[in-house]
């Protein structure tokens, strides 16, 4: 009897994509009953996100923030 199907399992490695470009956004999580809210957008490196973190906490006091980071990605067959 000859097989009606034929699965082929490959491997992955992922790795960050160095042409891609990296972004951060921050969000104040800070408050007594309810967030504050205020978000940065979209930040293109590190540097701008940590500069609009520091300038909130001078402006109003808060320090909780929740940053998110984003980045591409590659897949190559491992092997």
């Amino acid at each position: 009897m000859t097989p009606k199907r034929v699965f082929r399992y490959v491997e992955y490695a992922i790795r960050q994509d160095p042409t891609g470009e990296l972004s951060w956004a921050v969000q104040c999580v800070s408050g007594d009953e309810s967030d504050c809210g205020a978000s940065s957008g979209p930040l293109i490196g590190e540097t701008p996100a940590v500069r609009w973190m520091s300038n909130h906490t001078a402006a109003t006091g808060h320090d909780r923030y929740k940053r998110t980071f984003t980045d591409y990605a590659i897949t190559q067959p491992k092997g």
